[in-house]
């Protein structure tokens, strides 16, 4: 009982000794090298020799059983440093043992350790010069065969990976574009890719130490034989015969011992590069690629009968080899029909069984987005010429991302026979926000000057502004765009008007879980932030509300961490989303000003006379969350007649300003004018930024 204990006692510190060595691996890695270079240089014992091989043969098995086990050649990647740590080790352990062999050589066999002994006496059996071609044959596997094969596949795949990132990088920049993936997931392959490029850059490099340790055990193998011959003859007073005998013995057994182990590490390096993209391990992508066709298993099974049958071929092993052969064969065979046969059954039962009844739950859900098509539209969705609809919503998800911070939700195209052959309908959360007519295979021409359109074709209305347009032939095309019209093909009227409803709906689309969501997407060092302000000064649903009233007139939110900021300083002294939601506009006034900034430079603006400023002030009643506009039905008239003449005759001569106001009468103001000019932009005295340009058209 006492000697069991002493026993798991011994064995756990053992343990303890090896996780705390673990712990300090960069300073056992760089004790290895510096003793590797160490025995460049000084002499080493020949027990220690001992140890030391068979350390190498251990390390080159275990770089090989790695190489067999690992599912893709980026799981190895530290394979190049593996490879040059043991060649290194391997060229040193070489120099250790020529030292021992030109030194000690005439003492017998076991003059440079019982390894090196033990290796020579079994493969050359008393006999050198089975030795020298047994290594001169491992000299040639490993050179001519194995190096050379593996270093030109790690060559060309090193080339073919480089010139093929550009166009990976794109389709994963595509991808990310189209909204397939997402930041984490593209980070994530381009990581990857640079990762695979790398290593098949250092596999070709990589393949020059296997090439060259294979040159250096010859040459060590030569001049071994040649000096250890002229120190036996001339130093040691030796025959020749017998130095001959001692040291060519000594020297091939020295050879065998590095060249086994070379022979495994290249093996090695040729499965590492030859795996490409065969998936998992290489058990599973041989086994189930030789065994996935039972034809071919069959026809080897009757070549093998057939070579059997020649007279003067033993019988026994080719006709056991074909039995087996096709054995495998025939059984694959039926596991293939026995599978066949379950999936038809399966199919045959799933047809005869009744239809699941639907959960009256799933009535319950409803689209946020979705796009109702006539059968005549289908067509859109996989144009052959380029113009897919699906390709064009896609990015336009990237577009809104980018413009206004709002991811747009995925959006739901079904065909709906009730419409017309060429009607689509626009639905926000199962209501109809939009409808349309297209003429496929043909284009929408309008005219920017507003003239009329003088190509032959079929007059209407663009579906998204109601401006006069036509739809014209294809063959028209060019001509259209020669006279300086605007042409649109049928997917990019759909995506327009979609866009146009997506702008306008923002808000009412913008819902708890996608607020949470923004939030959750913040930059690491913004999260402080958000763990700050929610819940302790505003809630979630508030900070909602702000986002949706900004959305709601078209003001970007992805500056989402000013916007935290604004909110954060609002909630300090007001509850008010109203109020809070006007000073985030104010923080946000760079972006306002930009965003309506002309051509020239200049903010055009409209700006609100004293008088209807006093009015306006003078007709809000209430205090805090109360306060509310009670103006006289009759100056509301006047005011809405007001803008509606300034603004029609601004349009005439081709200019949309926006209106200014005080900050405490914005949000009254834009209530009132969304009604009637929704489009119209509505901006207070507080956020003009300080380096905006103004330029101020008329006067309410």
């Amino acid at each position: 009982m006492s000697v069991a204990t002493g026993t798991d006692n011994i064995g756990t510190t053992i343990l303890q000794h090896l996780r705390e060595a673990l712990r300090h691996g960069d300073i056992l890695l760089a004790l290895g090298v510096v003793t590797i270079l160490v025995v460049l240089i000084l002499p080493m014992p020949r027990m220690l020799l001992d140890f030391s091989l068979a350390i190498s043969i251990t390390f080159s098995v275990l770089i090989l059983m790695v190489s067999l086990f690992i599912s893709k050649p980026l799981e190895f990647s530290s394979f190049p440093t593996v490879l040059l740590i043991s060649t290194m080790l391997r060229l040193s352990l070489n120099l250790a043992s020529t030292r021992l062999i030109l030194s000690h050589g005439h003492e017998g066999p076991d003059a440079a350790g019982r390894v090196i002994e033990a290796f020579g006496g079994f493969v050359m059996q008393g006999n050198f010069v089975i030795g020298i071609i047994v290594f001169a044959i491992l000299v040639i596997v490993n050179f001519v065969v194995i190096t050379k094969g593996s270093g030109r596949i790690a060559e060309v795949a090193a080339r073919f990976s480089l010139d093929a990132m550009p166009g990976k990088q794109m389709a994963i920049d595509a991808d990310l574009s189209a909204g397939l993936i997402d930041e984490k997931e593209a980070r994530r392959r381009r990581k990857n890719l640079e990762d695979e490029s790398s290593f098949f850059g250092a596999m070709d490099g990589a393949a020059k130490f296997v090439r060259g340790d294979a040159v250096a055990g010859l040459l060590i193998v030569f001049i071994n034989i040649i000096a250890g011959m002229i120190i036996g003859v001339g130093e040691m007073h030796l025959s020749f015969a017998v130095a001959a005998s001692d040291y060519t013995n000594l020297t091939v057994g020295d050879g065998l011992v590095s060249q086994i182990p070379a022979l495994i590490v290249s093996t090695a390096a040729g499965l590492m590069v030859s795996k490409g993209n065969a998936e998992g391990s290489t058990d599973k992508a041989l086994f189930s690629q030789l065994g996935g066709y039972p034809k071919a298993l069959a026809l080897s099974a009757v070549l093998m009968v057939s070579l059997s049958l020649l007279p003067g071929i033993p019988m026994l092993p080719f006709l056991s080899l074909g039995a087996l052969t096709g054995v495998s064969a025939y059984a694959l065979i039926r596991r293939k029909e026995d599978a066949q046969a379950a999936v038809t059954r399966l199919e045959s039962e799933q047809a005869k069984a009744p239809p699941a009844e639907e959960p009256i739950s799933t009535a319950l859900a409803i689209d946020d987005l979705r796009l109702e098509l006539g059968y005549a539209l289908l067509p859109l969705i996989n144009d052959a010429r380029g113009y897919r609809l699906t390709d064009q919503i896609k990015a336009l998800r990237r577009q809104l991302a980018s413009d206004m911070g709002f991811v747009m939700p995925s959006v739901r195209i079904l065909d709906n026979m009730q419409l017309g052959a060429n009607a689509y309908v626009i639905r926000v959360k199962e209501v109809e926000a939009g409808r349309g007519d297209l003429r496929p295979g043909q284009f929408l021409v309008m005219d920017p000057r507003g003239d009329r359109i003088t190509l032959p074709g079929e007059e209407t209305v663009e579906p998204t502004f109601g401006l006069p347009a036509m739809w014209v032939e294809e063959q028209y095309r060019e001509e259209a765009s020669f006279r300086g019209y605007t042409v649109v093909d049928p997917a990019t009227v759909v995506t327009t008007h979609l866009t146009e409803v997506l702008k306008d709906n923002m808000s009412d689309l913008l819902s708890y879980s996608e607020a949470q969501k923004l939030l959750d997407e913040l930059p690491k060092q913004n999260q402080k932030l958000v763990a700050d302000l929610i819940p302790a000064h505003i809630s979630l649903n508030s900070l909602q509300r702000v986002l949706q009233g900004l959305l709601s007139e078209r003001v970007s939110i992805r500056d989402l961490p000013v916007i935290l900021e604004g909110v954060s300083e609002a909630s300090g002294y007001t509850k008010n989303i109203t109020m809070i939601t006007e000073h985030v506009r104010s923080r946000l006034g760079r972006h306002i000003c930009n965003a309506n900034m002309g051509p020239d430079g200049y903010i055009p603006l409209v700006a609100l006379s004293p008088q209807w400023e006093q009015a306006f002030a003078e007709s809000l009643v209430g205090q805090g969350d109360d306060r509310q506009l009670a103006m006289a039905p009759s100056r509301l008239q006047d005011f809405i007649g007001a803008v509606r003449q300034t603004y029609d005759r601004l349009a005439m001569e081709g200019q949309a300003p926006v209106l200014l106001t005080s900050p405490n009468v914005r949000p009254y103001v834009r209530s009132i004018i969304e009604r009637f000019r929704p489009a119209t932009v509505v901006i207070s005295q507080s956020e003009i930024h300080p380096k905006a340009k103004l330029r101020t058209q008329a006067q309410i």
